[in-house]
């Protein structure tokens, strides 16, 4: 097919689950004859199962309910679950450096890649199943999230885990956010590694019913397929204590009970949230960055002040925005940031993109990134043509070039070959 588009000069986009909230799907011609979709559906299968290292071969294409329902008789997960699960492949996730919803350790869809083959224009590229090496640069860190500028991921050796059975959780209130967020320090830096660990500022809680607005809310969690959790989770309250919080009752089913359950039930719901909001003239959206543990509370108040200025200067009316944390580091925490404003019908467009770019100006501004997990595609390419650094960028079209010499891989996302 490569072979035939090459022939046809027609640009080639590699299509999984479509997605995509950072336009990175869409076909563009972009000056050459043609546009061609590589629809990847089919390519679905868990070829291969290596109980011994807990590792899989798994097809491009697999979209994540199937992928699980084919590792479960073999009582092992890939334990990588995105808000977009139910709609989003394997391929998508390595291409575009998924982060899934457990919240530390093993977050991003780098550290579950053991080897990866994928097709290029000028041939194809396979890397050599490890647990780990040094030598030289490693050929999958060039693929994981290149967006399919460089090739297509048709297959993928991917490290598993067996299906836990021991679970724990809850939820903890906290005075204010700020107090929340040591807290969330606290446990990330302690190697505690909890399955969940995610904060509600007190508009956010209150929004997705999990708090009365007077209080930020943690949503903790442990899992394992070996030992009881316990331990951890006494250890993460205790942290917790230290810094004020005040957990309601933990046990094994307390992740799916009381606030921590409620904000679980408004998470899944979120995403068809916008689509009825907006016809009624609610703009809404979320972008999501990091920033190291010293600078956050500066940057918090950089953009949430920049964001709500920006509402009030697009559409002459006050907004929100609100703030909870998808993931932690022990350097440092992934904020997600959601607005609100009540716009005009007939300018919901242009108001919208006067507030999300004043908002990623804030973000590239203020040091941290312009996506933590969503992506770069077209939406976010000209805040990561800031970010990145311009000899990497020099680079980055050299490699397009010895892979893609004609610029036919998904032009526009990442670089301009």
């Amino acid at each position: 097919m490569l072979d035939w588009a090459g022939g046809a000069d027609a640009t080639v986009t590699p299509f999984g689950g479509g997605s995509s909230v950072a336009r990175g799907v869409e076909p563009k011609r972009n000056g050459h004859n043609g546009a061609v979709t590589v629809d990847l559906r089919q390519m679905g299968k868990v070829i291969e199962v290596d109980k011994a290292s807990r590792a899989a071969l798994i097809e491009g294409g697999a979209y994540g309910p199937a992928l699980e329902a084919q590792l479960r008789p073999h009582k092992l997960t890939l334990r990588h679950f995105p808000q977009s699960f139910e709609y989003s492949t394997l391929g998508g996730w390595i291409a575009t450096r998924s982060g899934g919803h457990f919240a530390t350790l093993y977050t991003h869809i780098d550290d579950l890649v053991e080897s990866l083959r994928v097709v290029t224009p000028k041939g194809t590229l396979e890397s050599r199943r490890l647990p780990g090496s040094g030598a030289g640069p490693s050929p999958d860190r060039m693929m994981i999230g290149s967006e399919g500028i460089l090739g297509i991921i048709t297959q993928a050796w991917m490290r598993l885990q067996d299906r836990p059975t021991f679970r724990g959780g809850g939820a903890i209130r906290f005075r204010d956010f700020y107090a929340a967020a040591r807290a969330v320090r606290a446990v990330s830096q302690a190697g505690l590694y909890p399955s969940n660990c995610r904060i509600l500022d007190p508009t956010e809680a209150f929004n997705t019913g999990a708090a009365d607005g007077s209080v930020a809310i943690m949503v903790l969690g442990f899992e394992s397929a070996d030992h009881d959790v316990t331990p951890w989770m006494t250890r993460a309250l205790e942290c917790c204590a230290d810094h004020g919080g005040t957990p309601e009752a933990a046990g094994a089913d307390a992740h799916r009970e009381g606030a921590a359950g409620v904000w679980r039930n408004a998470f899944i719901r979120m995403p068809y949230v916008m689509e009825r909001l907006i016809l009624h003239g609610v703009i809404n959206d979320t972008f999501e960055t990091s920033i190291t543990w010293d600078r956050f509370e500066a940057f918090h108040d950089a953009i949430k002040s920049t964001t709500a200025d920006a509402i009030q200067q697009a559409t002459g009316r006050k907004g929100e925005v609100t703030c909870r944390f998808t993931h932690a580091y022990p350097d440092g925490p992934a904020p997600y940031f959601t607005f609100h404003a009540l716009g005009d019908p007939g300018r919901l467009g242009a108001q919208w993109t006067t507030i999300k770019t004043a908002a990623l100006d804030a973000v590239i501004a203020n040091g941290g990134t312009v996506t933590h997990h969503h992506a770069v595609g077209r939406e976010h390419r000209p805040w990561y043509d800031r970010q990145r650094p311009p000899l990497f960028a020099d680079a980055l079209r050299a490699a397009k070039k010895a892979l893609d010499p004609q610029g036919l891989l998904n032009p526009g996302v990442l670089i301009d070959p």
